[in-house]
C-alpha cells in the first residue's frame, strides 16, 4: 500500500532547543507531531537556506526512528527539497559529516540521544555539520508556531525526490584518515566497544579491523530497550563495560552513548574514566604531545584541570555557558583546537564542530599507544603535576520556588563562608560559581525546562565533593 502524508493533527507547542524536540513516544512524541516539527523545519530551510542543496534525514536505533524518519523525509520533499534518506541507522555525527561533505541545506535526525527508551526526538544539524546556533533556533521555532497555529495544511508528497543514503562508510574513511594507525597497531592494544545498543555499534570494531587492532564490542545489538537502562556513558549504565573490561584484561573500554555523541571510558582496572578525565587527556594528547595549534573552549561546569593545562601549553582559554551550542560558536568563529563540556561532548577542529564519541575513542587509543600508559597511569601523571581534581553532581527535584530561593542563597554577598570555608569570589556566567577557599568550587545552576536545582561541585579529594553535595542538598530542601 502506498503511504500517504497524513493531515497535521492540533498540539501544545513544542520547545524546539539547540537539540531539537524530544517527548515520550505515543505521548508527544507521535507521528502527527514529528510531522509537525518537520513542516517548522521545512519552511526554515525553504526560508532561510539554500534549498536547492538538499536535507539528509538519518534516525537511531529507538522505536519506530527509521518509520518515523521516513515521514519526516515525505513532508520535507512535499516542499520541493531533495532529500537523502538514511538506509539504515547511523550515529549523529555522520549525518554531521555528510550534511557538511555535501554541502547540504541542514541535516535531520531522528534521536533522543542519550534520554531513557521512552522517549523520542528530532535533532536539527545547520549547514556546517553541528547544532543549531540560537539564532537558526529562533528562526525554527517561529515557523513552527506559524504552523501550529494556523493549522498549514499538507503539500501532495513528491517521493520522487527522496533518495536513499548509505551513511555510514563515508563516515568511517573520513574518521579513519585522523590517527596514527601504525603508531596504534605497534603497541598491540586490545579494547573493547560498547554502544550501549545504540547507532554507534559497529563503528570502533570496523575502524580498528581495518588496521588490524583487537577489538571486540559488547551490547552491539539494536534494542529500542537499551537492555533497560538510560543509553549515557557513565555509571551505573556502563557496569557491564567494567565487567567486560575485568573478565576480558582488556586495555581499555570505549563507550558512546544512543546517538553516538557522548563518549565514556574505562580504564583497565575497571575503573570509569569521567568525561572531564577524559576531555584533559585528549587536551594533554592534541595541545601537549602532537602540540596542535589552536585554542581551548570549555563550558562553565567543566574542571579546573582544563585551566591548568591550557596554561602550560601557552593556549588561550575560552570559557562559555553550559551547553555544545556555545562551544560550536566558537569554532565556527575562531581557531579553537578541542572544546568539550560536562556531559562527555567533546569535539576538536580537526575534524568537525560537533561532539562525537567515536572521533574522541580514537584518540585516547592513540594517546594510549603514544605513551605506552594506561588511561588510569596517564590521569595519574596529570594529577602528580597540577594537583588532584575530583568532581560530582547532583539533580536536585525541587518546587519552582525552591530553585529561585537557592539560586538566590548562594549569590548574597552575606554568605561568605559555606562549611569550612571561605567565600572569596562569585561566577554567574551560568547559574552561580561559589569558591570555596582554596580548595575548589561548588554551582548551583536551575534548569529552565524541569523542577530540577543542578549542583556540581569540584574539589581536591572525592570525600570532600561528597561532602559539598550533600551540605548543598541539605540546605537547598530547608529553604
Amino acid at each position: 500500500m502506498a503511504s500517504r502524508i497524513l493531515p497535521l493533527a492540533p498540539m501544545t507547542a513544542i520547545k524546539f532547543g539547540t537539540d531539537g524536540w524530544r517527548d515520550v513516544i505515543a505521548e508527544g512524541f507521535t507521528f502527527a507531531n514529528a510531522r509537525i516539527v518537520a513542516q517548522g523545519i521545512a519552511r526554515y530551510v525553504v526560508r532561510h537556506e539554500d534549498a536547492r542543496k538538499g536535507v539528509l534525514v538519518g534516525y537511531d536505533h529507538r522505536f519506530a526512528s527509521d518509520s518515523v524518519a521516513a515521514a519526516v523525509a515525505e513532508v520535507i520533499a512535499a516542499t520541493g527539497t531533495q532529500v537523502w534518506l538514511a538506509d539504515k541507522p547511523c550515529p549523529t555525527p555522520a549525518i554531521s559529516l555528510l550534511v557538511r561533505q555535501r554541502a547540504a541545506a541542514g541535516g535531520i535526525l531522528i534521536t533522543a540521544s542519550h534520554n531513557p527508551y521512552q522517549w523520542n526526538g528530532i535533532k536539527y544539524k545547520a549547514s556546517y555539520g553541528s547544532s543549531a546556533l540560537p539564532s537558526i533556533v529562533a528562526q525554527i521555532e517561529i515557523e513552527l508556531a506559524e504552523v501550529q497555529k494556523n493549522a498549514v495544511t499538507p503539500l501532495p508528497p513528491r517521493k520522487e525526490l527522496i533518495q536513499s543514503l548509505e551513511p555510514r562508510a563515508p563516515y568511517l574513511d573520513t574518521v579513519e584518515k585522523l590517527i596514527d594507525w601504525k603508531r596504534l597497531h605497534d603497541r598491540k592494544l586490545r579494547f573493547v566497544s560498547d554502544p550501549m545498543h545504540g547507532s554507534a555499534s559497529g563503528l570502533l570494531p570496523a575502524l580498528f579491523a581495518r588496521n588490524g587492532i583487537a577489538c571486540d564490542e559488547i551490547r552491539s545489538t539494536r534494542d529500542p530497550r537499551f537492555g533497560g537502562v538510560h543509553p549515557e556513558p557513565i555509571p551505573p549504565h556502563i557496569a557491564p563495560l567494567q565487567e567486560a573490561v575485568l573478565a576480558g584484561k582488556y586495555d581499555a573500554g570505549l563507550c558512546a552513548d544512543g546517538d553516538g555523541d557522548r563518549i565514556g571510558a574505562v580504564d583497565r582496572d575497571g575503573s570509569f574514566v569521567n568525561p572531564h578525565q577524559i576531555f584533559a587527556l585528549l587536551v594533554w594528547h592534541l595541545a601537549g604531545t602532537r602540540n596542535l595549534p589552536g585554542d581551548i573552549a570549555k563550558t562553565f561546569s567543566v574542571t579546573k584541570l582544563i585551566d591548568k593545562l591550557a596554561a602550560k601549553f601557552g593556549r588561550k582559554l575560552h570559557e562559555v555557558p553550559i551547553g555544545f551550542k556555545y562551544i560550536c560558536e566558537l569554532m565556527l568563529e575562531q581557531d579553537i583546537l578541542i572544546g568539550g563540556e560536562e556531559s562527555g561532548g567533546i569535539g576538536t577542529s580537526l575534524y568537525l564542530p560537533e561532539r562525537d564519541a567515536t572521533v574522541c575513542a580514537l584518540f585516547l587509543a592513540e594517546l594510549m599507544a603514544w605513551h605506552g600508559k594506561s588511561l588510569g597511569d596517564m590521569l595519574r601523571t596529570l594529577y602528580a603535576e597540577f594537583g588532584e581534581f575530583h568532581y560530582g553532581r547532583v539533580d536536585l527535584d525541587v518546587t519552582p520556588d525552591q530553585k529561585q530561593k537557592a539560586v538566590t542563597y548562594f549569590s548574597d554577598s552575606k554568605l561568605t563562608r559555606f562549611l569550612d570555608w571561605p567565600i572569596p569570589r562569585r561566577e554567574d556566567m551560568d547559574g552561580i560559581k561559589v569558591y570555596l577557599g582554596e580548595i575548589g568550587w561548588l554551582l548551583v545552576r536551575a534548569s529552565g525546562t524541569e523542577h530540577l536545582l543542578r549542583v556540581y561541585c569540584e574539589t581536591s579529594n572525592q570525600q570532600t565533593t561528597q561532602r559539598v553535595l550533600d551540605a548543598v542538598a541539605k540546605q537547598v530542601q530547608s529553604l
